[in-house]
């Protein structure tokens, strides 16, 4: 997948050099472009942003810049302009799962009190991390880029599959236990220690529909249970 962020702040996205987003890059499963806006601008001191029409406080990045950084990205670029911002639709696995199926896409990071109204004409999805306030798109982007690209096969290894971590079917991830097996006088879980593969199975089934019961009441009305779920549960 092809990946360009357009920012204010390009050294932000060092942290995607890393870890398992810096593997996949060197393996070629994953590339990632990075252009500063203020580089667009046709400001002698790059300014990218202005009052608002009509006063009220900070300022508005101005539509020059933006567009023109997204017409020059468009040409060796063309996935789908994504912007981060508070209208959006707010982002879960789900919207992970759809996007990283795209060969390309380019994700645009507001900043400031947002931008030019304008600028809409070239966005072709907007989304939001939830309903709080960030200092810009870039805090926004960098989880979106991760999530979706984790998704790609071959970007994490069998041992740090992600079909049974949380959300990714609609559930919250079950307890997790390594070594000693025992610590401070709480021992693991006498199932996991069993041996048996169905069992451990039923049992993790078990602990993230609790869980996600408990934690999450919210996912769990989404779910739509199995008859071995309903079991599962009743023989809570």
């Amino acid at each position: 997948m092809k990946i360009s962020i357009l920012t204010l702040f390009p050294e932000m996205f060092d942290i995607l050099n890393y870890s398992i987003m810096g593997r996949a890059q060197k393996n070629s499963l994953v590339s990632i472009d990075v252009h500063n806006i203020r580089d667009f601008s046709m400001d002698k001191h790059k300014k990218v942003d202005d009052y608002p029409y009509g006063g009220g406080a900070g300022m508005v990045m101005c539509a020059q810049p933006i567009v023109d950084c997204l017409e020059y990205v468009k040409k060796i670029n063309k996935g789908k302009v994504i912007f981060l911002g508070p209208r959006g639709k707010t982002f879960d696995q789900e919207i992970a799962k759809s996007l990283c199926c795209e060969k390309e896409l380019i994700f645009l990071c507001g900043h400031y009190e947002g931008i030019d109204e304008r600028v809409y004409n070239y966005i072709d999805q907007e989304i939001s991390l939830g309903d709080f306030v960030l200092t810009g798109g870039e805090m926004a982007c960098i989880p979106l880029v991760d999530s979706i690209c984790r998704l790609i096969p071959g970007v994490l290894s069998k041992n740090e599959s992600f079909q049974e971590e949380s959300f990714y079917n609609g559930l919250l991830e079950y307890p997790q236990y390594t070594r000693p097996e025992v610590f401070r006088g709480e021992k693991v879980p006498e199932v996991l220690l069993s041996g048996h593969h169905d069992n451990i199975r039923k049992w993790r089934r078990k602990q993230s529909l609790i869980i996600t019961k408990v934690k999450r009441p919210d996912m769990f009305k989404r779910i739509t249970l199995s008859k071995e779920d309903k079991k599962l549960l009743k023989d809570d």
